[in-house]
């Protein structure tokens, strides 16, 4: 069973910086997955979640959601099963929980961390 954990979430204040983790155990084809990142704000169900970037099997391509362009980075290290979320300059309106996503290639099947809080306060 693959199992997906985040950590690295707090309460920040606008402008500073957080980074986020994401390990997959359970496989040893981490380098098989794409993996992602969403956010869920109070409020919003579950398949509201909003994509905020994504990242391809080896890392060289990625995706992100206009509002953070620029602020955070995502990546991958596949020797390691992580997957990070940078996220630098931090605004107010990024509060939300952070779930991470495994993807399996070419498959419908996906797994969920269980979300990390973030709080950005003004």
């Amino acid at each position: 069973q693959v199992q997906v954990e985040e950590s690295g979430g707090g309460l920040v204040q606008a402008g500073d910086s957080v980074m986020l983790s994401c390990v997959v155990s359970g496989r040893r084809t981490f380098d098989k997955y794409a993996m992602g990142w969403f956010r869920q704000v109070p409020g919003k169900e579950r398949e509201e979640r909003e994509c905020v970037a994504t990242i391809n099997y080896s890392g060289d391509t990625t995706y992100y959601t206009d509002s953070v362009k620029g602020r955070f980075t995502i990546s991958r290290d596949n020797a390691k099963n992580l997957a990070y979320l940078q996220m630098n300059n931090l605004e107010p309106e990024d509060t939300a929980v952070y779930y991470c996503n495994a993807r399996k290639l070419g498959t419908p099947v996906e797994y969920w961390g269980q979300g990390t809080q973030v709080t950005v306060s003004s």
